[in-house]
């Protein structure tokens, strides 16, 4: 919590230096230029990228493999596009390094592993202890004797009859 208050307050102040450094050595123009043409490509990649990611996730979720690590690139490429629409260069070096495909890889091999995502063919997909994912169904098989169709006459989705 306390690390989250210190970037939120060290981030600003570091976008500041960084706009002042740029501005030295390119001028102010091309620092201005820099900083709107950065936010129309977060603008761009993130229209583009979103609907592409919807699509991906459908054609995965439709194929019946795991969709969690396209839901998760996808889900980085998106966080790039708005630190590249947040004003500031070294936001932008972080969308950048959201944006290879390296690191994505990284997080997901750190992230994956915890993560359990669920799909619409009443399956999720669960992370074993190795870091591979496995497939769970979420039907539970009851034996005769633990599964009976008595209506609870309590139940506030109960339908009185005539003759209750």
């Amino acid at each position: 919590m306390r690390i989250t208050a210190l970037l939120l307050i060290a981030l600003p102040l570091v976008e500041i230096a960084g706009f002042i450094v740029v501005g030295k050595a390119v001028g102010i123009a091309a620092t201005l230029g820099l900083i709107i043409l950065s936010t129309v490509a977060g603008l761009a990649l993130l229209r583009i990228h979103g609907l592409g990611m919807i699509r991906k996730l459908r054609e995965e979720g439709q194929a019946g493999t795991d969709p969690g690590k396209a839901f998760v690139h996808g889900a980085m490429i998106a966080a790039a596009a708005v630190f590249f629409i947040i004003p500031g260069f070294v936001t932008d070096l972080i969308g950048l390094l959201l944006l290879l495909p390296f690191t994505r890889n990284f997080v997901w091999s750190r992230l994956g592993a915890r993560t359990v995502f669920f799909s619409s063919r009443q399956k999720y997909y669960a992370a074993s202890g190795s870091g591979s994912q496995r497939e769970q169904s979420l039907t539970i098989d009851l034996q005769e004797a633990d599964f009976r169709r008595e209506p609870d006459n309590n139940s506030p989705w109960h339908v009185k009859k005539e003759h209750d």
